[in-house]
């Protein structure tokens, strides 16, 4: 049995550390990778029954999740039915059973480089022998986000027991187009290798042709992580989940789920079902949002393109453009202390994403899209630009 890691064993969750430092502080939070927030009446309005929280008793909730809310995640997929599905307290919850149970010392795992840490350093955590998948080409300039499955192909061993992937990716908006992840989930079956996918950022693509399926959807052996915080905006909910019609793997996370949260939150619950019922709407409001962020987003970078190289994100609320060391003062790390020392502007330096996979590239900063009204901190950006 593969012991469960021990904090001592796992990383600093470098994310997480630079936020308590700085996401409650900074004036201007240019850096957020969920979308603008509803309130809790605005969410109960979309249902017409704006006292279903006064009705709420606050009792326990079952540990996989009321029937209520699988029934509404389910509806999200097409192959997943409720009983593929088991809720978490938000995302990092699920990762971090399903890398638990998934691997351990003499197995194999690709895990794309960079993504969001924890599933990284909890893969690396269980003593598994862990690769990371570059999702770059070039360098500087001519750098371009991709998926190389024949880099992928390369890296694969018979001991290979898991691939995880993050797509929209965080933090580049990065998603591969709907024939490649095909291909992808294809080669994992082919080799009976689990495929992990973090689809957090799922349903807010500009473009629905760039919209990719659901792993569990495609693939009855992969599992789907997913969870309110970031596409529908509701982070203060901690509501995740994993979707996966493996039964049987879905009654070892149930197990590993009694040790930690037990269940979720009865009032998140009713809130996440809420809004999931409503999910065009809600989902629908954050594509809006972002569609009239990214004009905004796009002309400051046209106009301070002597400063940066911007790849606007296909899918997804954050973007990683390039700082141009050497236009201005230091390099990516110092660009983005300075800026909120000075300016009270948040942007997360590549350092947060270094990896022990991959040499992340290091004149990068992660900028988020998706919240309202971004004008007044790009208004101080600009200003610190121009000293």
């Amino acid at each position: 049995m593969v012991s469960v890691p021990g904090v001592d064993e796992l990383a600093t969750f470098r994310l997480e550390a630079f936020f308590e430092r700085w996401e409650f502080t900074a004036r201007y939070h240019l850096t957020a990778s969920d979308a603008q927030t509803m309130t809790v009446g605005e969410l109960l309005a979309l249902d017409g029954d704006e006292d279903a929280l006064h009705r709420l008793a606050l009792s326990y909730v079952p540990v996989r999740g009321g029937d209520g809310l699988r029934d509404a995640i389910a509806a999200t997929y097409t192959a997943v039915g409720a009983d593929d599905v088991l809720a978490f307290a938000g995302a990092e919850e699920a990762l971090f059973w399903a890398m638990r149970l998934l691997l351990g010392p003499g197995d194999h795992a690709v895990v794309t480089v960079p993504t969001y840490q924890a599933m990284e350093s909890v893969a690396v955590a269980t003593g598994a022998d862990v690769s990371g998948l570059p999702l770059w080409s070039g360098s500087g300039p001519e750098l371009r986000w991709c998926l190389d499955l024949d880099r992928l192909r390369s890296l694969l061993r018979p001991t290979t027991a898991l691939v995880a992937v993050n797509f929209p990716n965080n933090p580049t908006g990065f998603v591969p187009a709907p024939d490649e992840f095909t291909e992808l989930v294809a080669l994992c079956e082919e080799r009976g290798i689990r495929l992990l996918s973090d689809e957090v950022y799922r349903g807010v693509e500009l473009d629905p042709a760039a919209t990719l399926p659901q792993a569990a959807d495609t693939s009855p052996r992969a599992l789907s992580v997913n969870v309110m915080s970031k596409a529908y905006g509701l982070p203060g909910l901690r509501i995740g989940w994993v979707a996966c019609r493996d039964r049987e793997l879905l009654e070892r996370l149930l197990r590993g789920k009694y040790y930690t949260s037990i269940c979720n939150a009865g009032p998140s619950e009713l809130l996440a079902t809420i809004a999931l019922r409503n999910r065009d709407e809600v989902l629908g409001r954050t594509r809006s949002l972002i569609a009239a962020n990214r004009a905004v987003f796009d002309r400051f970078f046209a106009e301070h393109a002597a400063w940066f190289d911007w790849i606007p994100p296909v899918g997804g609320c954050v973007a990683f453009p390039r700082y141009r060391a050497g236009r201005g003062p230091g390099d990516a790390e110092t660009f983005c202390r300075d800026l909120v020392e000075r300016r009270g502007v948040l942007l997360l330096p590549a350092s947060i994403y270094a990896s022990e996979l991959a040499d992340v590239p290091a004149d990068r900063f992660r900028i988020g899209i998706g919240r309202r009204d971004p004008e007044p901190a790009l208004a101080q950006l600009a200003a610190f630009l121009a000293g």
